[in-house]
């Protein structure tokens, strides 16, 4: 049986810190303001996709929701190992994210820490910044050594101060196009205002946040902390560096493995013929150029799901990709 790659139909989320970017990135028309997200592929209870074109020939897929969409393929859709291990779980979450202003400074529990707090999975992501205004930045990582109680103790005085109680204990980084940042559970990140990122992450939606910048929700009050709960999830050991490098010449470029998901960048022109040799669904969204993966067309902004059993991906046209599998 062949089964298309599908679309679905983007989640646009406004937001406290959110900008006008993604809609003009994506070739949407919208008269929503403040569009911090797009969840291209979401599994998350509420936010769950539904497919808007691709799969079946007879077009019976269009409108399911990603649950209902495995649970009627099953392995043939997502692999049969992923099957096995996830069952209608759809294992990523897969975003646009526009900082017009800062995000929260926050951190994401591990995989046994939101079991225990919350019955589900942590969260493991990585960023490809794909635009930044000049002088924007990502904050990941510890720039020097603290522990748990100075954690609370700067966090809780921030309340009273306004003032980043991090700033001089977390890793402030430039944020360029093409730059890579993997997130493993438990270090402490933010994206700064002015960049423009694809995120890949573990299904999950649990945040920490420490500091918020300061700043007031709709009806005047400072957003909600998890300072207690975000000090004891933080991983607080100083690395040499928290940017991920990869070969920006090679036309196929690892830029991420992990126990949950693997990330390339694929870049060519005219044709390729990509095969990951994995029994898993392939996610493709384009950061710029436009093209067709067998057979269906793309632009950029666009996200696809490539289904396991046709993911020997067949390109046409020119365009860079970041493609994810498990």
């Amino acid at each position: 049986m062949s089964i298309a790659p599908y679309h679905f139909a983007p989640q646009l989320k406004t937001t406290i810190w959110g900008g006008d970017r993604i809609a003009s990135f994506k070739g949407l028309a919208t008269d929503q303001h403040h569009v911090g997200e797009s969840w291209e592929i979401s599994a998350v209870p509420g936010s769950e996709s539904v497919v808007s074109d691709g799969g079946l020939a007879d077009g019976s897929d269009v409108g399911l929701t990603l649950s209902q969409l495995i649970e009627r393929h099953r392995g043939l859709l997502i692999g049969q190992h992923v099957y096995a291990r996830h069952g209608s779980q759809f294992p990523l979450l897969v975003k646009f994210i526009d900082a017009h202003d800062n995000l929260s400074l926050q951190v994401h529990p591990n995989d046994q820490q939101a079991m225990e707090r919350h019955g589900c999975m942590g969260k493991t992501e990585m960023w490809y910044v794909i635009d930044s205004e000049e002088g924007a930045t990502i904050y990941s990582g510890m720039a020097r050594k603290i522990d748990a109680d100075e954690c609370s103790r700067r966090a809780h005085e921030a309340k009273v101060t306004g003032k980043n109680p991090f700033e001089d204990v977390v890793a402030c980084h430039d944020a360029i196009p093409g730059d890579i940042f993997f997130l493993p559970a438990g270090r402490i990140h933010a994206i700064g205002a002015g960049t423009l990122v694809a995120e890949i992450q573990q299904t999950s939606d649990i945040t920490y946040r420490l500091f918020d910048f300061g700043r007031l929700d709709s009806n005047g009050q400072p957003r909600q902390l998890h300072i207690e709960e975000a000090k004891d999830v933080i991983d607080y050991t100083v690395h040499p560096t928290y940017k991920s490098y990869y070969d920006n010449d090679a036309p196929v470029a690892e830029l991420v493995t992990c126990a949950y998901f693997r990330v390339l960048r694929v870049k060519y022109e005219e044709q390729a013929e990509i095969n990951y040799r994995c029994d898993s669904f392939i996610v493709v969204m384009c950061m710029d150029g436009e093209g067709c993966v067998n057979g269906v067309p793309f632009h950029q902004g666009e996200t696809l799901l490539v289904p396991a059993c046709d993911n020997v991906m067949h390109l046409t046209g020119n365009a860079t990709l970041v493609t994810a599998f498990v």
